[in-house]
This record gives C-alpha cells, sequence and structure tokens, in this order.
C-alpha cells in the first residue's frame, strides 16, 4: 500500500519554491532524498559551461544570496528530516565552498552522517591561480543510524566514486545536470524497488529519471518552470 503525500501525488513533478513545499508532504513518507541544492556560488547560465554553447544552456538558474545561505540550508534540511520515513537517508551534494553550511545544517536538523562521500569527475572550470576543482562532496546522512537502508552490492564499497560527467554537445540542458551512473549507484546502494525518492532541488530531473528506470517512485521541486518543462521532457522520452 502507497504512503499518502496529502496535496501531492507520487511520479509526479511539481512547479514551486521547495521551502513552500516541503512541509507540505506529510511526516515520514520519502524513503530516500537524493539532491543536488543550490551552491550559493555566482554561477551564469550563458557561460561557456564545459565548452557548450551558452545558447544550449537553459536559462533561469536561480541561486541563494551567500549571506541567506546558512539560514536557507537548515530550513530545508529541517523539512527533509521531518519527511523521511524512520529508516530513511538523504544524499545531498555540495562544493566546497558551502560544506560547512551543509554540515551545520545536518546537526540542526538532528540527522546522522554515515559517510562523506567524493565525487571525482574528469573535468573542471580553467583557473589561473588556484587547482582546479574537479569534485564534489556527497553527504550520505541518515535518520536513525540504528536502521536504514543499504544494499552493500561490493564487498568493499569506497567513498570515492569516480564517475564521469556527461559531455552534452549541441543540446539543451540546465547549467548543472548529475550523470545517471551516479544517481543510479546511490539509489541501487540505499533504496529498494517500489520506494519514494523526492528530489526538492530537481534541476535537470535525472534523480526522477533513474528512478522511473529503477522501478522507485518519484517525488520533485523545481522552482524554474523551465527546468520543470525540461525534465518532464526527460521522463516522456524514457
Amino acid at each position: 500500500m502507497r504512503k499518502k503525500l496529502g496535496a501531492f501525488r507520487e511520479d509526479t513533478l511539481y512547479q514551486g519554491d521547495a521551502l513552500a513545499l516541503l512541509p507540505k508532504i506529510p511526516e515520514g513518507s520519502i524513503d530516500l532524498i537524493v539532491t543536488d541544492p543550490p551552491f550559493a556560488i555566482d554561477f551564469r547560465a550563458q557561460r561557456l559551461n564545459y565548452n557548450r554553447k551558452g545558447s544550449n544552456v537553459i536559462e533561469g538558474y536561480r541561486e541563494i544570496p551567500e549571506e541567506e545561505y546558512g539560514e536557507f540550508t537548515r530550513a530545508w534540511m529541517v523539512e527533509a528530516a521531518r519527511v523521511l520515513a524512520p529508516t530513511g537517508s538523504m544524499y545531498l551534494f555540495s562544493g566546497w565552498n558551502r560544506l560547512r553550511d551543509i554540515l551545520e545544517g545536518i546537526d540542526a536538523a538532528g540527522l546522522t552522517t554515515i559517510n562523506h562521500l567524493i565525487w571525482k569527475y574528469q573535468f573542471g572550470v580553467f583557473t589561473k591561480k588556484k587547482y582546479v576543482t574537479s569534485h564534489y562532496h556527497i553527504l550520505f546522512v541518515v535518520k536513525d543510524p540504528k536502521q536504514y537502508t543499504f544494499n552493500k552490492m561490493d564487498h568493499y564499497p569506497e567513498d570515492v566514486w569516480v564517475i564521469n560527467r556527461e559531455y552534452w554537445k549541441g543540446r539543451k540542458k540546465t547549467p548543472t545536470k548529475l550523470p545517471p551512473e551516479l544517481v543510479r549507484k546511490i539509489l541501487m546502494y540505499s533504496s529498494n524497488p517500489d520506494d519514494l525518492v523526492l528530489d526538492p532541488f530537481l534541476g535537470s530531473g535525472t534523480v526522477a529519471v533513474v528512478a522511473q528506470q529503477e522501478g522507485r517512485h518519484f517525488l520533485g521541486f523545481e522552482i524554474v518552470p523551465d527546468y520543470l518543462a525540461f525534465a518532464n521532457e526527460c521522463l516522456q522520452k524514457r
């Protein structure tokens, strides 16, 4: 029997602010959250992003002002913890520049960090006077450290994942996009068929698409209408 989602329906994407929509999800109804929230960086959607023409990057990317990022992070994480099932977990992505806010948000939400994963990808933005950043942090956190879903698929599962970004030359995309291989790995380890997976900062919709492919149910929120339309297109192409 499926969980009741109040105003929402499973396997559906919704347009709106995650801070406004998360409180409407019933408590304890989400099995897994996988999300890549805004990083509070000066990211311009029309720049030459990884050798793609700016015209191929969908406009509208919205960031959180740096001075508001800590409060924003704590607010959405407290709600995320509330909606997680007792055995639920969350994987959230962070750049190094906002990692402290993310860690403080985890503590404020009463969640427990199980692993601090590193995602190493194949390229970064060119720099002149500092090292090129070519990795993201992934925080694997749970509601109850004594009981949570973890399907140990490898004998020796390491905490550094080397997974290349996709190279989408000549095709429309959002400024940031998670590789399906990365999301699939998370879903295989930390969810089971028919589980409900939430992404409150949907972006291009990779989490929803991979969840659908792998027999999981999904729920997604996105504040930018064009991104939501793009995500729904990706779902329909499956």
